[in-house]
């Protein structure tokens, strides 16, 4: 007893040397109960981990850590099995564990000490001195631990950091690798990269299109969604503009090639994509700007210690009680409890390292179609001619249009269900490109066209043009209707719009699309977003977000292929909604229910996510300054430090628990 009250005297007593060797043979043996704690909490690495194996393995794709965290796992079990289950002499047992310091913690170790060089002063620094610790005091477990956990998180991260590549690789494949040429009334199947300019292909129906071009024969539509964002199928006829990855209608068309493969507007988004992810805004992690100053504190303490008393000792305690457990335990358990919650409520975290900065965005950038509307375009006014009632008009345009594939045939027919509206036959149906729908409804020639097709005899009778969507409809070459649609904004988005200033310090709220102008005016206009930009495509996209994230955190909503880009450009990324797997890939997080009430609920637990965690790391750390101070000072023994620290462990671990239980109701608009 007298030996250990004199190991624990304060400043200005000297220790023999046996006493400090007793010393640190003791904090072996105390350090033990600290082992078993992180083991336990490390647990939820060794699960993130076998699903990133995984994945590696599938995709052929083992890095370094990868590789160490995988020594690191197969150690640590063996050395439990031998222990444990194999009734073996501990110093035997400890045989995996010597193999995985040497093999996998020197290179960790080479890594930090190279960062260290570059200025990087993070949490990694302390755990690698405390991997060294941990050698010296022959506590191997502790050391093999520290070296999974820094691994198994350095995996995480390369697995966000591959989303790009693996967005690439879905836009690739999803491209056609052949094409159908048409010579001399045959079609033959030829590679893509053999299309030249000028060569005749045939676009078979539901077919993605290979290349950039006109139709040459043939009348169709294709769906351009993933360029413009609309949710329309687009006519097309001889002389239109086709192009790559649009997808065709129900006919074949025969297109003239205008540019090669390479050269194509998909390829192009394609190259967007990459210069998007090399250019991401780099953020830091909360555990390394947390452990920068931490570490200096440490060593500096530590420093001080040993040369104020000359004792060994108190070196080693500081460093025992600094062990960086609340950074390396208290942070990952806090993000894993956020991503159960947010899975809870459909939302899945594709990088957990958004959780840290999501609530620090302070602009939010809106695709249109699907994210603030529900991409299906429905009538909203009926504009009559003088002694023409709407049913009338209704009737009329859903008797004809029951016979096209025109995307606002269906909200014509909708309305005319709604309003029980029997259907009249129509005979000599045609559908020309430019020139409409036209019919014999009743002995009359009906005629559904655009604006611009109005005779000049019934131009007189039209109204004003207003934003949105519309058709007119004439009889007999006599003005009837005019039918006018937009893309409904969902009921929420006026309200989520107006709480993002208020509740979550958002300065400045845009409206991004590929749509026109006045269609994205008439949206603004109802939700209430006063910065718009309309007709945009996937690059000028790209760098309106760029623009946008270079001046405050930028958060982007998007649900298309041609919103991918952009969300790599933003800070973070939102695909709305399960409809596209490349998007998907492209996002941080994906919210499963289109509602933007997922999205309010994900920034709410991405903010209580950095508060418990700044609560669960900061107070460790702010106990083991304590701590430091009373350990260099020597009224902390290395043995007693050990005990604290777990103690401090515990308290933050705790804390951090509470992520994963979080308010039912986080929706606050």
């Amino acid at each position: 007893m007298g030996e250990l009250r004199n190991i624990g005297s304060p400043v200005g007593t000297r220790e023999t040397g046996s006493s400090h060797w007793l010393a640190v043979s003791r904090l072996s043996r105390y350090a033990t109960a600290v082992s078993r704690l992180i083991f336990k909490t490390a647990l939820t690495h060794l699960l993130l981990l076998a699903v990133q194996v995984l994945n590696a393995y599938r995709v052929s794709r083992f890095s370094k850590e990868t590789s160490i965290a995988c020594l690191a796992a197969l150690g640590l079990f063996t050395h439990l099995a031998l222990r444990y289950l194999g009734h073996v002499e501990p110093h035997v047992a400890n045989w995996p564990l010597l193999v995985v310091l040497i093999a996998g913690g020197a290179p960790l170790l080479f890594d930090i000490v190279r960062h260290l060089f570059t200025g990087d002063l993070g949490a990694d620094l302390l755990a690698g001195l405390s991997i060294l610790v941990s050698a010296i005091l022959g506590e191997y477990l502790a050391g093999v631990i520290i070296i999974l956990m820094l691994s198994s998180g350095t995996v995480l991260e390369q697995y966000a950091a591959r989303r790009a590549s693996d967005v690439l690789a879905a836009l690739a494949k999803r491209m056609p690798r052949i094409a159908h040429r048409s010579t001399n009334q045959h079609i033959e199947e030829i590679n893509l990269d053999a299309v030249q300019v000028g060569d005749h292909l045939v676009v078979l129906p539901h077919e993605i299109c290979p290349v950039d071009g006109v139709v040459g024969e043939g009348q169709g539509t294709m769906d351009e969604s993933y360029l413009t964002g609309e949710p329309f199928q687009i006519r097309k006829g001889p002389g239109a503009e086709v192009f790559s990855g649009a997808v065709n209608g129900e006919t074949a068309l025969n297109i003239i090639v205008k540019s090669l493969p390479i050269d194509s507007r998909y390829s192009k988004i394609m190259r967007v994509m990459q210069e998007a992810e090399n250019n991401k805004p780099h953020i830091r992690r909360l555990a390394d700007r947390l452990g920068a100053w931490y570490t200096l504190l440490a060593l500096a303490v530590a420093a001080a210690g040993y040369w104020n008393s000359g004792e060994a000792s108190r070196f080693l305690a500081v460093l025992v009680i600094a062990t960086p457990c609340p950074l390396l335990l208290a942070i990952p358990i806090t993000i894993m409890g956020a991503i159960s919650a947010a899975a809870k409520r459909s939302i899945i975290i594709k990088n957990p390292g958004m959780l840290e900065i999501i609530d620090s965005c302070r602009t939010v950038i809106f695709d249109k179609t699907g994210t603030l509307t529900f991409g299906k375009p429905s009538l909203t006014r009926i504009l009559c001619a003088p002694g023409i009632n709407e049913n009338e008009a209704i009737q009329l345009a859903a008797s004809l249009e029951q016979y096209s594939k025109h995307p606002l045939s269906a909200s014509i027919l909708t309305a005319a269900t709604d309003r029980n509206l029997a259907l009249l036959p129509a005979l000599d149906i045609g559908e020309r490109p430019g020139a409409g729908l036209t019919g014999l409804v009743s002995g009359a020639r009906i005629q559904i066209t655009s604006r611009k097709q109005v005779p000049v005899t019934a131009a007189t009778h039209l109204p004003e043009s207003e934003a949105g969507m519309e058709c007119v409809l004439l009889r007999d070459n006599a003005y009837v209707a005019t039918f006018r649609f937009h893309d409904a904004p969902r009921p929420e988005s006026s309200s989520f719009i107006r709480h993002l200033g208020p509740r979550h310090q958002i300065t400045r709220v845009l409206l991004l699309s590929g749509d026109r102008d006045s269609e994205v005016r008439y949206l603004a206009g109802q939700v209430g977003i006063e910065h718009l930009h309309s007709g945009k495509t996937p690059e000028e996209k790209v760098a309106i977000v760029r623009e946008e994230s270079s001046r405050a955190p930028a958060m982007f909503l998007g649900d298309g292929i041609n919103d991918a880009p952009a969300m790599q450009a933003a800070t973070v990324g939102i695909a709305f909604g399960p409809n596209c797997d490349i998007t998907a890939e492209a996002a941080d997080a994906v919210v499963l229910v289109a509602s933007l009430g997922k999205v309010d609920e994900l920034i709410h637990i991405g903010r209580r996510m950095r508060r418990i965690a700044l609560q669960s790391a900061g107070g460790g750390m702010l106990l083991s300054a304590i701590g430091m101070g009373m350990a260099a000072t020597g009224y902390l023994t290395p043995v007693a430090g050990a005990v604290a620290q777990e103690v401090i462990d515990a308290l933050a671990v705790l804390n951090a628990l509470r992520m994963a239980v979080p308010p039912q109701d986080l929706q606050d608009f």
